[in-house]
């Protein structure tokens, strides 16, 4: 069963500075977490997002399209990435989003992917 990891970490403004040393430990954690998903065969894709200034939010309300600058929810955590993985079930799918590291600052969400027979 198909799975979407939600990553959400730190608050804007609480992240270590790309480049800084904390910054390099959290990218081998993440890049050590992606390596271990591959090698098990249970990743099919995943990529961090550029960051929340970076957003904009379309809704359509009576007609008319409306733009807004930033992301559709304001949260404290910032979305910051997502995987996409296949696992045997929930179980597995849970056991995986826990060596994400958005879980020491963060948080996983995982949830299933609807499948609509076709």
């Amino acid at each position: 069963m198909k799975y979407l990891f939600v990553l959400y970490d730190r608050p804007e403004g609480e992240s270590p500075e790309p480049g800084s040393d904390e910054w390099m430990e959290t990218l081998g954690a993440y890049q050590a977490a992606d390596a271990a998903m591959v090698e098990a065969g249970v990743m099919i894709d995943c990529a961090p997002l550029q960051s929340v200034e970076t957003a904009t939010t379309v809704r359509i309300r009576n007609g008319e399209t409306l733009l807004t600058d930033g992301p559709a929810a304001e949260i404290k955590e910032q979305l910051g990435g997502y995987a996409l993985v296949d696992c045997a079930n929930l179980d597995e799918a849970l056991k995986w989003a826990a060596t994400i590291p958005a879980v020491l600052h963060g948080s996983v969400e995982v949830r299933p992917i609807l499948e609509i027979p076709s």
